[in-house]
Formats: C-alpha cells, sequence, structure tokens
C-alpha cells in the first residue's frame, strides 16, 4: 500500500512520522521473506493515537512491526502500511532492581546491559533475536525461564479503545509462548524487575545458553525461530525428526538439518514456499502422532 496523498504527507510529518515508501519486508524480517509496503516510523509514543485516527479516516489498515523475528509475511504487494517504533536513546533505564524499557529496544542487548548492572534471570534469551516488545507478546522464553516472570507494569497502545493504557503484571496473564494482549495492540514500553546476580555468575549462565544454541540452531541461517508451539508433553522438534523431515524442502524453503523446527530460508524462498512446507509438516505430523501442530510463527496473509 502506498501513501501519496499530499493531504497525508502534511499531518504525518507534524507528527514526526518518517515515511520509507517501498519498504520490501524481506530486509526487515530474519526469514529474509516478505513483500512490499510503506513502512511508517514512530518517535513519539504519545502521536500513536493521532496516527492511527488518521490512517483510520482515510480507510488506511496498518499492522504494528517489531523485530521481525518470528514472522512470516506474503509476497508481493501488501495491502497495508506498516508501523515500527524508532528506539529513543537511551531505550534501557535502571532504577535498583526495575528496568525501564522501550518496546523497541533490542532484547538481546537490553539482556547483556542488565547483566552489566548485576541484573540476571534472563540470561535464557540472550540469544533470542527481535525486539523487547516482540519478546512481550509472545511471552518469550529458554532453557526453563519466560520473560512475563519479571513483568511489573506494560505500557501499550490499546486498540479496542484507542489509547495508550498501562496494565501492571497482575492484570496480563502469561502463559507458553501466549499472553492475553490483543493482537492488535502495541506495545510500547515494559518495567522488568529483575534478581540481583553478580555479572560473572550471569556471564557463565549466557555462556552456557550461547553454547547450547551454537551447537543445536541454525544461528548463520535465514529463520524465524521454532515454527510451531510445542504440544503439552511434547517437543514438536523431535516429531519432526523422528519423521525423518529434516532437508524436506519446497523451494528454498527447507527443514533445518540441525534442528528439526526450524525451517530456513536457503536463498530466496518465498511466503508460498514456506506455508507449503509448514502445512505439509503440520499434515505428516497429524497423521504420524495425532497431533496438530500450532504455529509459533506470526503468518501476516495478504
Amino acid at each position: 500500500m502506498r501513501i501519496n496523498d499530499p493531504k497525508l504527507l502534511g499531518p504525518l510529518a507534524e507528527l514526526g512520522i518518517e515515511l520509507r515508501p517501498a519498504a520490501k519486508l524481506s530486509e526487515l524480517t530474519s526469514l529474509g521473506i516478505g513483500g512490499t509496503t510503506d513502512l511508517l516510523r514512530i518517535t513519539k509514543h504519545e502521536t500513536i493515537p493521532e496516527l492511527l485516527q488518521l490512517l483510520d479516516a482515510n480507510h488506511i489498515a496498518h499492522k504494528f512491526l517489531g523485530g521481525g523475528s518470528n514472522l512470516l509475511v506474503d509476497d508481493g504487494e501488501l495491502p497495508w502500511v506498516v508501523l515500527q517504533l524508532v528506539p529513543p536513546e537511551p531505550d534501557v533505564v535502571l532504577e535498583g532492581n526495575l528496568a525501564h524499557v522501550d518496546a523497541a529496544a533490542d532484547l538481546g542487548r537490553t539482556v547483556t546491559f542488565c547483566a552489566k548492572h548485576d541484573l540476571g534471570g534472563m540470561e535464557g534469551l540472550i540469544g533470542v533475536p527481535g525486539t523487547v516488545g516482540g519478546a512481550l507478546r509472545m511471552n518469550a522464553g529458554a532453557y526453563g525461564m519466560q520473560i512475563g516472570t519479571y513483568v511489573r507494569e506494560v505500557k501499550l497502545y490499546r486498540a479496542a479503545t484507542r489509547k495508550i493504557e498501562t496494565f501492571r503484571g497482575h492484570q496480563i496473564s502469561f502463559e507458553y509462548r501466549h499472553t492475553s494482549f490483543a493482537t492488535d495492540d502495541m506495545m510500547l514500553a515494559v518495567i522488568l524487575e529483575l534478581p540481583s546476580k553478580p555479572y560473572n555468575e550471569i556471564l557463565k549462565g549466557i555462556r552456557i545458553c550461547n553454547e547450547k544454541r551454537r551447537s543445536s540452531q541454525p544461528l548463520g541461517q535465514k529463520s524465524a525461530g521454532c515454527i510451531f508451539k510445542n504440544p503439552p508433553g511434547a517437543s514438536a522438534g523431535r516429531m519432526i525428526d523422528e519423521l525423518g523431515l529434516k532437508g524436506l524442502s519446497f523451494g528454498d524453503a527447507r527443514v533445518s538439518d540441525r534442528h528439526a523446527n526450524f525451517f530456513v530460508n536457503t536463498g530466496h524462498a518465498s511466503a508460498k514456499d514456506m506455508l507449503a512446507l509448514i502445512a505439509d509438516v503440520r499434515e505428516r505430523v497429524q497423521e504420524a502422532y495425532g497431533v496438530m501442530l500450532e504455529n509459533e510463527v506470526v503468518v501476516w496473509n495478504g
């Protein structure tokens, strides 16, 4: 979708919105897949309600983009514009054991910054790509921990009320790779309460997690992390592996040889290729195990 009406360009500039026309989402997602649309970069949280009112009044559909690390976007010209936060400087401010973090902050850098100030608990997230906002939305976790454990407050743009609202941690439901946030809510900032821990001890945990990832995940390839959620009491990757599906491919979309729940883009895979691979693997697992795998990757269809 293109925004080229002069009546819109002026108000967007007044709101401090940076317009990047014909942005390639294949360059903004870790899978390297996605069509083109206009990208609106937001520098001030408080302008979001007015921006959304402007887009709605002109019948311009939109989606919120974080770090693009858990996302499969359709091919071609997309029928909506994309909104993305620009991280402020600084994007993490510490106050005792509380970390005030902008949603656009890089997750790995946030974990490292807190660690250097003797705040731990999130070592397992050090190798998870994307933003803090994205981690919040899906309650990202690894190696026995999840970010929801440490959330004390979240500021978000709530689409249902068209307002910026603040929720305390106890008002939010955090479950396995799922939260009570609506799909059209936009994460803006979070306050995390982290346990005090010596930096050297945190560093040891980080190194252990990094080594586990290097030995089991295709870190040098384009992927969106785990494609499927683990069913209760089972492992999606193990089931796919037991069926001998590592290396299965549609075009340049391929089941990783290193981790069967990672699907990689080995060249110029299309969304059509990746969706076909996902559907085929899901069907095979259901036939063999009677289990319907649920996507962990978020799919944006055109």
